[in-house]
């Protein structure tokens, strides 16, 4: 009787384990899943590179969108239950990510070498993406006068009314030293004293009382629309998809923006490591990369692509020679340390 017992406990055991291997074959067995930023931008790469890839490669895939957060990619990698592969990431959740393993390092090898990008869009956790700014926008119909740069922003006698930043120290900062007469290559290396902060929030309080504070990236056409302000900081693409799709007549100030890259990773432990691997490939190369930009206002990483634009186009990119010869590209290094002891600060001067 024992040994009969025995045996049927030994066989729900076998059965239970049969079980639970299938399911992992299931899980393993699952479509390459590559994860973007949603709305228009989203169904750039849907039309470039989503379709074509699948229809190319024969790669089942799916897509899908997030709104950011370091947090959400630790939950889904140290949970042990992800479901995503690729995932296209800001700067700083490059880097913290890769400090904490939750990305694989890269084979450059199979997506076409380092070479084959710009230096900044080359990391070992990541490849770039896209290259984007946050400029200074107007509205053409509005202002009589266009501004040159970031002085003329803060200047609420040469062009009254309102004028909005992203709300937090991060670009804002940066912006506020523009103004106050800092050259752009010497940014950080101000903003990185004491006094330098003190000058940043000095500028700041020169202009409080006429600041709208936005937080997504959609408002700040949205308050350019409405005249509600003057001026505003905003990404380039969002300028571009309104004066294309909505048929604005927005400007943008391109001397003294600040650029950073996104960047495509792939998640710890993916089982589609291969696939994943077949689909960086497809969205590094430069006429696919070209082909996006034709679609959307950002700018490229592969080094190749940009002259595979019509000179039209090119012109509107933030990697036109023109556009990035004054840029600041955002000090990931910097953010990460400070982040937390300017943002505490930022709060009490915004509340005061």
């Amino acid at each position: 009787m024992l040994k009969r017992k025995i045996g049927k406990i030994a066989l729900g055991f076998a059965a239970a384990l049969s079980a639970s291997a299938a399911l992992a074959t299931v899980a393993e067995a699952r479509d390459l899943t590559v994860v973007s930023w949603g709305g228009a931008y989203q169904d750039a790469q849907k039309k470039v590179y989503f379709e074509p890839f699948k229809k190319a490669s024969g790669v089942a895939m799916n897509d899908e969108s997030w709104d950011g957060g370091v947090g959400v990619l630790r939950a889904k990698v140290q949970g042990g239950a992800a479901t995503w592969d690729v995932v296209q990431v800001e700067s700083d959740e490059l880097a913290v990510g890769c400090e904490e393993g939750l990305f694989e390092k890269l084979d450059y090898s199979k997506i076409g070498g380092e070479a084959a990008y710009i230096p900044p869009a080359v990391n070992a956790c990541g490849v770039g993406s896209i290259l984007y700014d946050f400029v200074l926008g107007y509205d053409k119909d509005k202002l009589k006068e266009a501004p040159s740069g970031w002085a003329d922003f803060f200047d609420t006698r040469k062009i009254p009314g309102k004028r909005a930043l992203r709300q937090g120290p991060k670009t804002t900062l940066e912006i506020a030293l523009m103004a106050d007469g800092v050259a752009p290559k010497d940014v950080y290396k101000v903003l990185a004293t004491d006094e330098g902060v003190d000058r940043a929030f000095k500028k700041l309080d020169s202009i409080k009382g006429d600041i709208v504070w936005w937080k997504a990236g959609a408002q700040p056409p949205q308050l350019l629309a409405s005249g509600e302000v003057a001026m505003t900081s905003v990404y380039n693409g969002r300028i571009d998809t309104a004066n294309k799709n909505e048929k604005k007549n927005f400007g943008m100030v391109w001397d003294g923006a600040l650029f950073t890259i996104d960047s495509w990773v792939i998640l710890k432990g993916s089982p589609n490591k291969d696939a994943a691997y077949k689909f960086l490939d497809f969205a590094g190369k430069a006429e696919n990369q070209s082909k996006l930009s034709e679609n959307i206002a950002y700018g490229t990483s592969n080094k190749d692509a940009a002259a595979l634009l019509a000179p039209a186009i090119l012109k509107d990119l933030p990697t036109a020679p023109d556009n990035i010869k004054n840029a600041v590209e955002i000090n990931v290094a910097f953010w990460l340390e400070n982040i937390d002891r300017l943002t505490e600060r930022f709060n009490k001067w915004a509340a005061k």
